[in-house]
C-alpha cells in the first residue's frame, strides 16, 4: 500500500457530478479529504466510493470546510483544491514538490483559463484588484489568491487561522507573509466548473467574498 505523502482538502457543497473525475486525478501518494459542507446531492457517498476520507462540517462557509479538512489531515504536506473540476489535481505536484524540497513555504496556483468563460469577468476584476492591494501591502509578487495551494501541515496549523468564511485563503496568505514565509505562485490551468458555482460564478457570491476579504484586511491591517 502506498503511504500518504500529501493530503488534499476539497471543500465540498453539492459536487457529486465533479467528484469522480477530481478524485481519480489524484497522483499516487495523494489522499483526498472531502469536507462535506451540507451537501444534499449525495456528494459524501460519491467521495467515499472513490476512496476519499469524508469529513462533515455543519458550519457553512469555505473557511469552515477548509479548516476542518486541515484538522483532519495527517500527511506532512497539505494541499487545497476546489472540488468542482475547474482545477486538475494532476497539477498538484508542481506546487507540492518545492514544499517537499524545502525551497518554498507556500505555493499558490495562479489560475490560467483554458477556455473563454472559465473565469467570469466580474470575478477576474475582483481578483486583480485584491492582488494589487496585496502586492502593495506585503511586497509579495502574487497575481491570484486562488484556491489551489500547498504548504506543510504543521506550519499551517501554527498560523492559527480564525476566518471561517470566504476570507480564509486571504488570512492564510497574510499570516504566512507576516511570518516571513517564502511564498511563490505558479501557473495552473483553470477550466469551466461542473455544476453551478456558489461563489465566483455569481455576482452575489463574488460580492460576498469581497466583503469578507475587505473586512479581514481592515481588521489585520488597521
Amino acid at each position: 500500500m502506498t503511504s500518504t505523502r500529501v493530503d488534499v482538502v476539497f471543500p465540498c457543497l453539492n459536487e457529486a457530478g465533479a467528484l469522480p473525475w477530481v478524485l481519480t486525478r489524484l497522483p499516487e501518494g495523494y489522499r483526498g479529504i472531502v469536507v462535506d459542507n451540507g451537501s444534499t446531492d449525495g456528494s459524501a457517498d460519491v467521495a467515499r466510493q472513490h476512496g476519499a476520507l469524508v469529513v462533515h462540517e455543519s458550519r457553512r462557509g469555505f473557511g469552515a470546510a477548509a479548516h476542518a479538512g486541515l484538522l483532519a489531515a495527517t500527511a506532512p504536506i497539505v494541499a487545497f483544491c476546489d472540488a468542482d473540476a475547474s482545477m486538475d489535481p494532476q497539477e498538484l505536484p508542481r506546487l507540492v514538490d518545492p514544499i517537499d524540497a524545502g525551497t518554498d513555504d507556500l505555493l499558490l496556483g495562479r489560475r490560467r483559463p483554458t477556455t473563454r468563460g472559465s473565469w467570469p469577468i466580474h470575478a477576474q476584476i475582483a481578483n486583480t484588484y485584491l492582488s494589487w492591494r496585496l502586492r502593495r501591502i506585503t511586497h509579495v509578487n502574487i497575481h491570484d489568491l486562488g484556491p489551489m495551494r500547498a504548504a506543510r501541515r504543521d506550519a499551517l496549523l501554527s498560523l492559527d487561522l480564525q476566518d471561517r468564511r470566504s476570507g480564509y485563503p486571504l488570512e492564510m496568505f497574510l499570516r504566512a507573509s507576516d511570518a516571513g514565509w517564502r511564498i511563490r505562485e505558479l501557473d495552473t490551468s483553470y477550466a469551466p466548473r461542473v455544476g453551478r458555482s456558489k461563489v465566483t460564478g455569481t455576482v452575489r457570491g463574488t460580492l460576498t467574498a469581497i466583503a469578507d476579504m475587505s473586512t479581514l484586511l481592515r481588521e489585520t491591517r488597521s
